[in-house]
């Protein structure tokens, strides 16, 4: 009695196998950092623009703080902010142009300033030492005893020997000092070439205290952060899936019996 034979066979498959790409959390993590740095980054960038403007300055009277044709950050400030020490962009028509002028405020309103003794500037009696002129000479910056009228402010170039400042102005009705109102801006840092932020003026300690640092900082750690969320967070997909198929289990197709 002959017999039929039937043949069974189980389901096969033929490859590699794999999950899905990244688990849930993973995925709605990922979401969650992309949108989270999109936030800090534009933020940054907004507050950024709204506290800040560049600048090009384009002569050397503040060497070696700032060289020519280097590009500046400034913080948008009233003149009534202004400290001394600051290094500050203001436009002032009495002295010949009507563009932007880059300086550094030595005295303020109410001080009495001169140069030089011992080959240093003398405010209100003291003598400030100015480590941002790294060593500049500025014995030859003769400035005799001048009384900054209240709300006004004396600035001089770092630069001190071929700087047009309030020195070169001496003989104007205001003695070469300039309207605090005149100011726009206390430079921060120069952004390029990449220097930094700006020496502290810590010789100004004596005389009061010194202005506050600019938010520049924390917005540069926001942009930052906020761009190392967005990359991390859009790449997790892609190298969920490269490690996906990298770890897969390969299976062998099962033949008939």
């Amino acid at each position: 009695m002959g017999g039929e034979s039937t043949a069974r066979t189980a389901p096969h498959s033929g490859g590699t196998s794999t999950g899905p790409v990244g688990s849930r959390t993973g995925q709605r993590l990922s979401g969650l950092a992309v949108a989270l740095g999109l936030v800090l980054f534009l933020g940054g960038f907004a507050w950024g623009a709204f506290l800040y403007r560049p600048y090009t300055v384009p002569t050397s009277s503040m060497t070696p703080t700032i060289d020519a044709g280097d590009r500046v950050l400034a913080q948008r400030v009233d003149g009534d902010e202004v400290r001394r020490g600051d290094v500050v962009v203001f436009t002032d028509k009495t002295w010949v142009t009507n563009a932007p002028v880059v300086k550094r405020v030595v005295a303020v309103g109410g001080d009495t300033v001169s140069c030089c003794t011992n080959g240093k500037l003398t405010v209100n009696g003291k003598q400030v030492d100015e480590t941002y002129l790294k060593g500049s000479p500025v014995e030859d910056k003769a400035i005799p005893t001048v009384k900054v009228p209240k709300g006004r402010l004396f600035l001089l170039g770092d630069e001190r020997q071929g700087s047009l400042d309030s020195s070169a102005h001496l003989t104007d009705a205001a003695q070469g000092t300039v309207a605090s109102s005149a100011v726009t801006a206390r430079v921060d840092a120069v952004v390029w070439p990449m220097k930094g932020m700006l020496e502290r003026p810590t010789g100004f300690e004596a005389l009061g205290a010194l202005s506050s640092p600019g938010p520049l900082r924390m917005i540069l750690v926001l942009i930052v952060v906020g761009g190392a969320l967005v990359l991390g967070g859009g790449a997790y997909g892609p190298v969920a899936k490269l490690f996906s198929r990298r770890t897969g289990v390969r299976t062998e197709p099962v033949g008939a019996r």
